[in-house]
């Protein structure tokens, strides 16, 4: 089946789905097959699942927040609607409106799916397990064609299904995540040609598709120049449903059950504590205090546990939707002035801040995206992996961050190898002392265990390198300077 040209990017998303709607019934061994597609609100899911559905010709139900009765009432009616069946009343409850779905589609895979399903597990709790017994043995399932979708945002709860003693492990023959649109894509969905300007953009809406489309109407600034003017009109606008988002993102989670501590979190890590230790001190809690609402937002994908790659054991945090850092960072602060819109002038006492706290650490991130997704063409060979990471300088009595570490797969019996060190600067030119400091990274891990020898030194730089270093860089292959066009080339 082909992509609709109305959808943008998702080929593999597209390509994953067609193949499992299409599955033959021999291939997986008889009877119906189980898929779950997650993924954080905004990302398009819905828009992906009706296209599929139509394209299939399949069955596409959109759970709403009701008690279970109604739920199941308004699935019947999709169900008759579809199969143009009678179905005389509504099922009394899931265990024979399940079954019921999977005798009607019987003669050739047919897609079925169900969104929002967090929606009908709340109040119908059994759910999983009703559906988990119909696609067993002895199940209706078994002499189905039906492939079974079951789609939702609430990342805690559909993280769950398939995780541990769930019922349904193990049965999915589809799991699939739709993801932010990566740094390039995005800028190609903006329409952003300008490299900074895709970065500036990026620090605050990420790559979320309905940010542009129905959050701000289409309204993109087409220069750096208009980037003030349009950071004012949208994110710091009362009258943009861009406003509150980044609220609604942590209060749509059920696992989030006192709001205050959950932001008190995020804006330690937006602020540059993120450690366990800072985060706690951050927030005058005890470390241990601290690890519960910490797993619910890493389970509720907001944010992310990166490790240090050159200090086992230590961990750092990392907010993943960047509209949530944004909040956290320049809005929570001056909420009521925001409120009586005085937009521009929180924006003139904050662009500093944002540019350090907020465009500065995302641009880091979106550098080690970038080797993780170009690392071959960049090295040697590509990277097994790649995150940031700390150095211990004795001597000097310091630490040396480095921002972008990338590292080969670890083999049996030899040290591990050290494919690049790399530092990232959004807002300074970047010269012979950074490389220096690299250098002196570099140095200090050899005697550790690692193998530096063919070890780049990557220089990652939002306004440009010196002259003396681009003249290095030229005659030295182990020097790597990566400029913004190159960033999204």
């Amino acid at each position: 089946m082909d992509k609709p040209p109305r959808i943008f990017g998702r080929a593999r998303e597209w390509d994953g789905l067609a193949a499992f709607a299409t599955r033959p019934t021999a291939v997986t061994g008889g009877g119906a097959s189980l898929g779950v597609v997650s993924g954080r609100r905004r990302q398009g899911k819905s828009f992906l699942l009706q296209a599929m559905a139509e394209a299939a010709g399949g069955m596409y139900f959109a759970a709403t927040e009701a008690t279970e009765t109604e739920s199941l009432r308004l699935f019947t009616e999709a169900l008759a609607r579809h199969t143009r069946e009678f179905i005389d009343a509504p099922f009394r409850d899931w265990n024979g409106a399940i079954a019921h779905l999977f005798h009607s589609f019987r003669d050739r895979p047919s897609i079925v799916a169900i969104d929002e399903f967090p929606f009908l597990s709340k109040t119908s709790p059994a759910l999983p397990s009703i559906i988990q017994r119909e696609l067993g043995p002895g199940g209706s399932g078994r002499t189905s064609s039906a492939r079974l979708v079951l789609c939702g945002s609430a990342m805690s709860v559909m993280g769950g299904l398939l995780a541990g003693q769930a019922p349904l492990r193990g049965r999915a023959s589809l799991e699939l995540v739709v993801q932010p649109f990566r740094h390039r894509e995005s800028a190609e969905f903006w329409g952003i040609t300008d490299p900074r300007l895709a970065v500036l953009v990026h620090a605050v809406v990420g790559g979320t598709p309905a940010y542009r489309s129905e959050f701000t109407q289409g309204d993109s600034p087409a220069t750096v120049e208009e980037f003030d003017a349009w950071v004012v009109r949208t994110a710091l606008n009362p009258q943009t449903p861009l406003f509150r988002e980044a609220r609604y993102l942590l209060a749509e989670e059920s696992a989030i059950r006192d709001p205050a501590l959950y932001h008190s979190v995020l804006a330690a890590i937006a602020g540059g504590n993120n450690t366990n230790g800072g985060i706690a001190s951050f927030i005058g809690r005890k470390t241990d205090h601290i690890t519960h609402p910490l797993n619910v937002l890493e389970d509720c994908a907001l944010i992310a546990r990166e490790p240090d790659l050159l200090r086992p054991g230590r961990v750092r945090f990392r907010i993943v939707e960047p509209l949530i850092t944004f909040y956290e960072a320049i809005m929570r602060k001056r909420w009521a002035e925001l409120e009586i819109h005085r937009a521009e002038q929180v924006w003139s006492t904050t662009r500093q801040t944002f540019l350090t706290q907020v465009v500065g650490p995302h641009f880091e991130a979106l550098c080690r995206a970038f080797v993780l997704e170009s690392g071959d063409t960049l090295f040697a060979e590509h990277p097994a992996e790649v995150g940031s990471g700390t150095v211990n300088d004795p001597e000097n009595r310091a630490q040396i961050e480095i921002d972008v570490v990338a590292l080969s797969a670890q083999q049996a019996n030899n040290p591990r190898r050290i494919l690049s060190l790399g530092e990232a600067k959004w807002g300074e030119v970047i010269g012979h002392h950074h490389l220096h400091r690299l250098a002196r990274a570099r140095d200090l891990l050899q005697p550790k265990g690692y193998d530096t020898e063919d070890t780049v030194l990557a220089l990652y730089g939002g306004a440009g390198f010196t002259a003396e270093l681009t003249a290095a860089a030229a005659t030295d292959d182990r020097i790597l300077l990566v400029d913004l066009n190159r960033l999204y080339s």
